[in-house]
């Protein structure tokens, strides 16, 4: 089997292809962060990278059996700018084209819930209605995405249950920065994170900064920092998968990330001959 990959970072989709044992003969992926290339490599050394999605040719390359990839999402996220296919995102035309020219047998394209009228584009386009599915169901985080694929049979994954608490073992001795005290649209800073017996909120690429969803709290209200290691247990990636870069950068790939265990139930339901 041959599988290409568009805009998967880190590759989650190549963990969770082995974590299910789905045996492959290569493994192209199209990626241009250097860092997402660096963890790739050290976890995956045989993938061949292939670079920016734009020089991506059908004709260059095998027949593909599996094609996947969550194009960029800045311009439908909510917490976005709004601008569509006029922003960043525009990038999923390419993805379109590549499917054209590859002819998969399957393929999976990942998003951001976003506008029904930009749903229904990528809808049309693709010709597959999408599946909403939470990352809560697998994980300790919340994290709502759409799915199309033309990959048979998709179910909602068994909701197992987890909270913060069961995933992280917290310390919260240490203290953070004053700004948790500062006001933010009428509340606290420090009121707005999450109880650790509860659902992490969704990780970010902006982690690094010092978002509210980069912290959890106790009863008594003391804070909690997710270290890069419990961004990886939130996605449900192998600790220290990421350890080879920053933890800048870490905590960057991991908020663009997917989470691992939702796109291996996917993955589960793929037909092999």
């Amino acid at each position: 089997m041959n599988v290409l990959s568009l805009f998967d970072g880190m590759s989650c989709g190549q963990i969770a292809l082995n974590k299910l044992g789905i045996k492959y003969d290569n493994y192209f992926a199209s990626e241009i962060d250097k860092y997402a290339i660096q963890v790739t490599q050290k976890n995956y050394p045989n993938t061949k990278q292939i670079g920016s999605v734009l020089d991506v040719k059908g004709e260059d390359l095998p027949k593909i059996d599996l094609l996947f990839g969550g194009s960029p999402c800045q311009s439908f996220s909510r917490a976005g700018d709004g601008s569509g296919f006029d922003g960043k995102s525009k990038l999923f035309w390419e993805f379109i084209r590549v499917l054209k020219e590859t002819k998969p047998t399957y393929f999976l394209l990942e998003n951001v819930v976003m506008k029904k009228e930009w749903e229904q584009v990528i809808t049309d386009a693709l010709g597959v209605e999408p599946i909403a599915i939470n990352s809560k169901l697998v994980s300790a985080q919340n994290r709502p995405r759409l799915f199309w694929t033309n990959i048979p049979n998709i179910q909602q994954p068994k909701d197992l249950g987890l909270n913060i608490k069961d995933v992280i073992d917290a310390d919260f001795s240490e203290t953070y920065p004053n700004y948790l005290d500062l006001e933010f649209s009428g509340k606290k800073r420090k009121d707005l994170v999450q109880l650790h017996t509860k659902k992490a909120s969704c990780l970010t690429a902006s982690m690094y900064k010092g978002q509210v969803s980069s912290f959890c709290k106790n009863e008594n209200g003391d804070i909690y920092k997710y270290t890069p290691q419990d961004c990886e247990v939130l996605q449900t990636v192998p600790k220290n998968y990421t350890d080879c870069v920053s933890n800048t950068q870490r905590y960057k790939m991991l908020g663009n990330g997917w989470t691992v265990d939702v796109i291996a139930h996917i993955f589960k339901n793929i037909p092999l001959t």
